[in-house]
């Protein structure tokens, strides 16, 4: 099928009008999938503001879908029609580059995202390359499962590269995102401390997992925990006290960024230096990560905190996760 029912974005910061959309003809390595529901991100609210100065309107947002398979291109591999699978951030890459041949598609340089230069997953149907289509394990509530596949993986896939169940690790933001990091890191079994400016969340952070929590804005109780984290993973977006927080990293510590922080941030090399101590980022992750991702989520009894909308109601919702209101991510139901 070809023509969808869509939720469309005319322009930047306009409100989304239900029409109709020409997908085209399918491509040969391309699957077609009958969304059930899909999560809504703080992401889908940045590329719908054009805030990052890439999206293409008419845009058709959403990235976190899930649903079941009803058509397969002649070369698509693994999928099956029926099969119940989900779409995140990334529905393609090259495929062929290095860093696709070595299991980072997510780091392929053409890499396209689900909602920039594609129609996402606020539709009937939504697109995505074989590769790129996950199946959603058993066990799995299908309709807690799309958060997973942007938000889950951007905050478990850290975990997974720089911490160990022994780890100590603290997440800063306990919303959308760190909410979510604080289930993976207890689960793997990790203590973990939270850190958020919002003390209404202080029994919230403890509920989700954290055997700690920290005033963020309180500079003297962030320092007392001085040389004592593994592994610091920063999903807030919003500046902080930079010196108080890498402070906090033990010998060989990681601060690691997976929040869109639009400003610079400050790191003098001396206190990371004597420590040897690193600062990084990243974005989501690669199919077979999501995949591992969905599994331990599945295992674990992992999912993430969530209220559900009708599709029918996105401008509202949209409005509700604008405001800051969401607890803690937003699922949009098809009622096509």
């Amino acid at each position: 099928m070809s023509v969808i029912d869509a939720w469309v974005a005319p322009a930047a910061r306009q409100a989304l009008t239900r029409q109709q959309v020409d997908l085209g003809p399918l491509g040969d390595e391309d699957v077609e999938i009958q969304v059930e529901s899909c999560g809504l991100c703080h992401s889908d609210l940045s590329v719908w503001a054009d805030d990052w100065g890439v999206t293409q309107y008419p845009a058709v947002l959403g990235h976190e879908a899930v649903g079941r398979v009803v058509d397969v291109g002649r070369a698509a591999k693994g999928i099956q029609v029926g099969q119940r699978v989900g779409v995140g951030w990334n529905a393609g890459s090259c495929m062929h580059c290095r860093p696709c041949l070595s299991g980072d598609q997510h780091l392929c340089a053409e890499v396209q995202a689900t909602i920039v230069g594609r129609r996402g997953g606020f539709a009937s149907r939504v697109r995505s390359h074989w590769a790129w289509t996950i199946p959603i394990p058993e066990g799995l509530p299908a309709g807690e499962a799309g958060p997973l596949l942007c938000g889950g993986i951007t905050v478990f896939n850290p975990l997974a590269l720089y911490a160990l169940p022994t780890s100590r690790v603290g997440v800063v933001g306990i919303g959308g995102l760190g909410h979510m990091a604080l289930k993976f890191a207890a689960a793997y079994g990790c203590d973990v401390t939270a850190f958020t400016s919002n003390p209404g969340k202080f029994e919230e952070a403890r509920g989700f997992g954290a055997h700690h929590v920290v005033a963020t804005r309180d500079s003297e109780e962030v320092r007392k925990l001085g040389r004592s984290l593994d592994l610091l993973l920063v999903t807030t977006n919003v500046p902080l006290d930079w010196d108080a927080m890498l402070s906090t990293l033990a010998p060989k510590g990681r601060m690691h960024v997976v929040g869109a922080v639009l400003e610079p941030i400050p790191v003098a090399v001396f206190p990371i230096l004597f420590k040897q101590a690193s600062v990084s980022a990243s974005p989501t992750g690669p199919p077979v990560a999501i995949a591992t991702m969905l599994e331990f989520a599945a295992r674990h009894g992992v999912a993430p905190t969530t209220e559900h909308f009708p599709m029918s109601r996105i401008n509202e919702a949209l409005e509700r996760l604008q405001a800051g209101k969401a607890r803690y991510r937003i699922v949009l139901d098809a009622d096509f």
